[in-house]
């Protein structure tokens, strides 16, 4: 019996998929990426469940949208009790291993993987639970603020460029491990940067590419406080964007470094394959290449993430399996939520076994080339987070984006005809009865009233929990990945003729 393919799972943080339709942005230099794209599979309107970290990848993991998985969130926790592709992947015989950020919140921090070779960049507590029945507040030591845009430039090491420098070095550690061992096992191995993620800094070498590069302008440049949706007012306070005078040069320059990090994480995607190749496990191992959400970098006069806008809710997804399909762009609405049921029977060749009913469907057929299944889905994302005060919910079809929130007036826009979102048609009585079908779409999908009811159930314990839990003796949940030094390299309780033939690869050449 054919030996089960390998899964490569790369994943990123605040890429907008927008910048990787019909195929790659011309003026990115991500050679690898490119190369991926080119022989790939291009999932170009893929969608996030949640334009948040800890929500959109706690459904990525369990093909659940938020109202199911409780991950409002980033200080929500990820229950223990919800399956994901690690717990499905490893009952099929893998070896499961997670490098990089994935955003776990509880104490629960590894959620089907065997291994994790890094801590998470970020608290794994719940200090960063948003308060909606604060809706003005502001929490400065937490919330994001437009200092990554103010100070946005070239440095050699930040706190971001260490991490995902670990993270880059102990994946190819872990393909080395994987080869050395000749092990009959399939792997499963999760690479998760937090780049090109703010601060908007980046290294000299990276900048330097895009020195003469003349960037493609703003589509929507800033509309003006006043104009703005209410959400969008709302995130505009939050991040705190009236206290900072944002120049031109400063969007230039955190545009220059957010493409430059583009070209950072491609050169560390390079040396992983370069490892995969070496160890002559690119053959059989299949690459998938997402992200958690956009960046609005800009567009709207907004940054960074958090609403339904194209450039914070689109992703990029990339599948990617040498001599077994070859590159092509699927444009149908999908969603990540997508992205286990579709690993799961690429692995296998069958329809995942599932435990239990998911939001998201299988891609395999559409991959092999037949989209009928796509062609006329609902994609739904919801946001709970901070910078709401009510649930929002997004409805896309094949031709309509509809954005709607209890306490704000609804947006329609048709995405065949308006890509960047320029005109809202939801008052506009033309398109009343396309209004009144996204709507019943959106109310047909959930209870928002017992969703808000769960969200703020959630946010009132947390914030008694976090406060309880940091009153004397503090037991943080963060991951704190151990080595065992003494069994590491050369120790006197082993036989040195052995140490150096097992850690050889290849054995003989």
């Amino acid at each position: 019996m054919a030996k089960k393919p390998n899964i490569l799972i790369i994943m990123v943080d605040q890429l907008a998929g927008t910048w990787f339709r019909d195929g790659m942005a011309s003026f990115l230099h991500a050679p690898t990426l490119r190369r991926l794209y080119d022989e790939g599979v291009n999932f170009s309107s893929a969608y996030t469940a949640s334009p948040l970290c800890a929500p959109s990848r706690a459904s990525f993991m369990s093909g659940l949208l938020p109202h199911k998985t409780r991950v409002y969130d980033n200080a929500a926790e990820f229950t223990s009790s919800i399956a994901t592709f690690a717990h499905y992947f490893r009952n099929l015989g893998y070896n499961t291993t997670l490098c990089g950020k994935m955003h776990f919140v509880g104490p629960d921090q590894l959620h089907g993987f065997e291994k994790r070779l890094t801590t998470d960049i970020y608290p794994a507590d719940f200090g960063w639970t948003p308060d909606w029945t604060q809706p003005h507040q502001r929490i400065d030591w937490w919330y994001h603020n437009m200092g990554s845009v103010l100070n946005a430039g070239i440095a050699e090491i930040s706190n971001q460029m260490e991490y995902d420098d670990e993270v880059a070095f102990l994946a190819k550690q872990k393909l080395y491990d994987i080869a050395r061992k000749e092990d009959d096992k399939p792997f499963l191995l999760t690479v998760s940067f937090t780049h090109p993620h703010d601060p908007f800094l980046t290294r000299k070498k990276y900048w330097d590419l895009y020195k003469e590069t003349h960037f493609p302008d703003l589509h929507v440049p800033s509309i003006g406080y006043e104009q703005m949706d209410p959400h969008s007012k709302r995130l505009y306070d939050a991040n705190d964007t009236t206290h900072y005078n944002i120049t031109t040069e400063h969007v230039n320059k955190s545009r220059h470094a957010y493409f430059a990090n583009i070209s950072y994480i491609d050169d560390m995607i390079g040396q992983i394959l370069d490892v995969l190749k070496t160890c002559n496990l690119d053959d059989n191992t299949i690459i998938l290449f997402t992200g958690d959400h956009g960046e609005m970098l800009g567009e709207r006069g907004m940054w960074f993430k958090m609403n339904f806008f194209e450039n914070s809710a689109c992703v990029p997804l990339l599948f990617h399996a040498p001599n077994r399909f070859t590159g092509k762009e699927i444009t149908h609405a999908v969603s990540a939520t997508d992205i286990m049921p579709t690993l799961l029977q690429l692995a296998t060749g069958q329809p995942a076994d599932l435990c239990h009913d998911i939001d998201g469907i299988s891609l395999f057929n559409a991959i092999e080339g037949d989209t009928s299944s796509l062609e006329k889905r609902v994609i739904y994302s919801q946001y709970c987070a901070e910078g709401s005060v009510d649930p929002m919910i997004m409805a896309r079809t094949e031709q309509w984006k509809y954005i709607y929130c209890e306490v704000d007036p609804p947006q329609l826009f048709d995405l065949a005809h308006d890509p960047y979102e320029c005109r809202n048609l939801a008052e506009d009585i033309t398109y009343s009865n396309v209004k009144q079908n996204m709507q019943e779409l959106v109310t047909n999908h959930l209870d928002i009233a017992q969703l808000r009811h769960d969200v703020l159930d959630s946010q009132a314990r947390r914030l008694l929990i976090y406060k309880s839990l940091r009153n004397g003796a503090y037991y943080p949940w963060d991951y704190s990945p151990l080595q065992a030094a003494g069994e590491r390299f050369m120790r006197n309780h082993m036989d040195l003729n052995v140490v150096e033939v097992n850690n050889r690869f290849p054995k003989n050449s």
